[in-house]
């Protein structure tokens, strides 16, 4: 007699049921959601903030700027025994960009003659620019000069206008 294997007598497997691929289970419908509706939100989001700008450079203080306007003074070469004219222009000149620097509004930068010198003693009258009519003449004059003395007091007055004023 044989024996019989008990395993023989079992019924044959049965393969397992096809799962198909699609549609995934539920949690892969929200993984896929939120793996495309993430970088979309990022995107939007990036170009609807504002952006940040960097902070401008900050703007130059007072003391700074007088400085400057003096270290500009006297680098200017005095007119000693030549023409005043280039300087008398140069001094203009100056003044000029420090009053259209504090008071752009004030149109100053239009003003000649007596006008431009009236405004600069309204702004600073210890200065006592008015009475250097040369100032604003000077500079027109084809052989202007001015002796030791007057390129001084112009020198000086132009000083005390900067450090009282600016």
């Amino acid at each position: 007699m044989m024996s019989t294997n008990p395993l023989d007598q079992l019924e044959p497997l049965i393969p397992p049921p096809a799962v198909p691929w699609w549609p995934p289970a539920p949690g892969w419908w929200l993984l896929a959601l939120l793996g495309t509706a993430l970088p979309v939100g990022l995107w939007l989001l990036r170009h609807r903030l504002p952006r940040r700008r960097p902070a401008p450079p900050p703007a130059p203080t007072l003391d700074s700027q007088r400085q400057a306007a003096l270290d500009e003074l006297v680098q200017l070469s005095r007119p000693y025994d030549m023409p005043a004219g280039p300087w008398l222009q140069q001094l203009n000149a100056l003044l000029k960009r420090l009053c259209r620097a504090h008071y752009p509004d004030a149109n100053s930068h239009t003003l000649s003659g007596r006008a431009w010198l009236a405004y600069l003693d309204s702004r600073c009258p210890a200065a006592g620019l008015t009475r250097w009519m040369i100032l604003v003449e000077g500079g027109y004059r084809a052989e202007c000069r001015l002796d030791d003395k007057a390129i001084d007091g112009l020198q000086q007055a132009v000083e005390i206008w900067i450090r009282r004023h600016v």
